[in-house]
């Protein structure tokens, strides 16, 4: 599985993973708590449901670098570009825009 923490404002807005049963993102609890939690995206309304899909939501694929950026992030770190939560957990810490990811790497198990 992986996972990636996604900031809004540089504050956890929630949670996106990938398992074998697709992709998920979750609201942090924290987060709806507030007095103003603002969506991420249109597509992903504020919700205490966690939301799943069997390819990456688009909101999320948008962000992912287009073009020759691409195929920078390709070469130099290696990734599959039909590995769409590789290429985002790798190359959207920083982008344009309030909504950051931010990858977890988990201890590996023994």
């Amino acid at each position: 599985m992986r996972k990636a923490e996604i900031k809004i404002y540089n504050i956890t807005a929630g949670w996106l993973w990938q398992d074998e049963n697709g992709y998920h993102f979750e609201y942090d609890n924290e987060y709806l708590k507030r007095n103003d939690p603002e969506p991420i995206s249109l597509t992903l309304p504020v919700q205490k449901a966690v939301f799943t899909n069997q390819v990456l939501f688009p909101f999320f694929d948008g962000l992912i670098p287009e073009g020759w950026l691409l195929e920078i992030a390709e070469r130099n770190w290696k990734l599959n570009p039909r590995d769409r939560m590789g290429l985002l957990l790798a190359c959207c810490k920083d982008c344009i825009g309030a909504v950051t990811v931010h990858p977890i790497i988990e201890p590996e198990k023994l």
